[in-house]
């Protein structure tokens, strides 16, 4: 650290907080860049993609309508995996990034697949398994973002 320079809250920090609320903020960020990484390699391939998720007549998997708006998915799924990744690198300093994949992210996801499903346009069985993951996700991050501010909290005392 320079002289002169202000410490952080996050420097003061009891240690052993510290090291288990950046344990679990790395957890968040590592999984949900495996979950986006995964989620951007089907997407840049929609034929591999497409018949993972069941959609309703008369949807059709193979115009090249849904190719293109799937593949256009994909570079903002990639850029979230990049995001993730960053956020690794200074847990704490950068724990923000965790609320906002939660919303509007992850809310916005589900709040899309609610849509089509009450439209009539998706399966909701296909996205149980979906479903399943942002939820985990969600009480995951929620979880480490607790943890980290309980440190953080705590080292400001």
């Amino acid at each position: 650290m320079l002289s002169g320079m202000a410490t952080t809250s996050a420097q003061r920090a009891n240690p052993a907080e510290t090291t288990e609320a950046v344990r679990w903020l790395r957890r968040s960020y590592r999984i949900g860049a495996l979950v986006d990484a995964l989620a951007a390699l089907g997407m840049a391939a929609p034929r591999l993609y497409g018949p993972t998720l069941r959609f309703e007549a008369p949807f059709d998997r193979t115009r090249p309508e849904f190719s293109y708006a799937i593949r256009t998915g994909a570079p903002l799924m990639a850029g979230w995996t990049v995001l993730l990744l960053w956020a690794d690198r200074r847990p704490l300093q950068r724990r923000g990034v965790l609320p906002i994949t939660v919303a509007p992210v992850i809310a916005g996801l589900i709040a899309n697949d609610t849509h089509a499903v009450r439209a009539g346009q998706l399966s909701g069985r296909s996205l149980a398994p979906v479903r399943a993951v942002q939820l985990a996700l969600v009480g995951l991050f929620a979880y480490s973002a607790a943890t980290a501010r309980s440190a953080l909290r705590t080292a400001s005392r």
